[in-house]
């Protein structure tokens, strides 16, 4: 074999590992992990964060390699995931499980690492994405719902292994994410409506893309932001955000909602992606700013 070949077979193991643990998905977690445990944390522990960001890695990957090897036949149905390591062939699925596996081990001992709360619920986390929510997907809606909650886990979880202790605190950044789900995940639902029908998934909550999934997807916009602001008013324990860090989080939701709104009226795929989009930058710039907030009432 020559050295290009090896080069090349190299750089598709790579990525195929990207792949099959979904890389850029597990970095935005690990990203929200790290925010939750910036807004809890006292006194930062380089070490502790270091290890939150491996086992958050870790156990995003297990989850993305388990979700793979349950829906490889149906991922061989659709454009956008045909290619993936799996269903293209590329990886067998004992070679997969025993990622998905050995990533699940390291994920809940490096967690268990940090404290027993933050691991159970990275535990949590794994199961009711692989037990319940990838199973759902093809027989109810309901399935984003009940996705919603792992999803919403991570910034939680980042409180959690900073203060070893669940209050109102992480409950409340935890209702945060979990709404935001559903008009950024309905939005990918909708554009890629004929993709997921090729696989027999059921995304959007009326099955259509209609005025009924259009009026819900506002709905869960303004309940987004309105539990985005309820740290502003001092309600949520150590958990605080300055009026004018929650009028700009509040700017940023009604530009959100504008883009929901956009939907109702145009119905169509290009919107639904603006509004996916929007929706990244939202909840990544709202953890931004919770934790700018922060820091910058501490030095001031």
């Amino acid at each position: 074999m020559s050295v290009t070949q090896v080069n090349t077979a190299k750089l598709s193991v790579v990525q195929d590992f990207k792949e099959i643990t979904k890389m850029r998905l597990a970095l935005s977690v690990v990203f929200s992990s790290v925010a939750g445990y910036l807004l809890g944390v006292e006194t930062l522990s380089w070490s502790t964060l270091l290890l939150l960001a491996i086992g958050g890695y870790f156990m995003v990957g297990a989850s993305n390699a388990f979700n793979q090897i349950i829906e490889r036949d149906l991922d061989k149905l659709m454009d956008r995931t045909k290619n993936r390591p799996v269903p293209s062939g590329r990886m067998s699925v004992n070679t997969a499980f025993a990622i998905a596996t050995l990533f699940t081990i390291a994920g809940i001992s490096v967690l268990y690492s940090i404290n027993p709360k933050t691991a159970m619920f990275g535990a949590i986390s794994i199961f009711i994405y692989v037990s319940l929510y990838t199973p759902l997907k093809t027989k109810t809606p309901l399935s984003v719902f009940v996705g919603a909650i792992p999803g919403a886990i991570p910034f939680m979880l980042g409180w959690v292994a900073a203060t070893n202790d669940f209050g109102i605190e992480p409950g409340t950044l935890f209702m945060v994410q979990f709404f935001w789900q559903f008009p950024h995940f309905w939005a990918i639902g909708w554009f890629l409506y004929d993709d997921y029908k090729k696989g027999g998934f059921f995304m959007l909550p009326t099955g259509k893309r209609d005025k009924g999934t259009a009026v819900q997807v506002i709905i869960y916009t303004i309940w987004t932001v309105a539990t985005s602001l309820i740290p502003v008013f001092g309600v949520t324990g150590r958990l605080y955000l300055s009026p004018i860090s929650g009028l700009i989080i509040l700017i940023l939701g009604l530009v959100l909602l504008r883009s929901a709104i956009r939907l109702y009226k145009n119905r169509d795929a290009k919107t639904a992606k603006q509004l996916m989009i929007m929706s990244v930058l939202y909840i990544t710039l709202l953890q931004i700013i919770y934790v700018a907030d922060k820091f910058i009432r501490i030095w001031i």
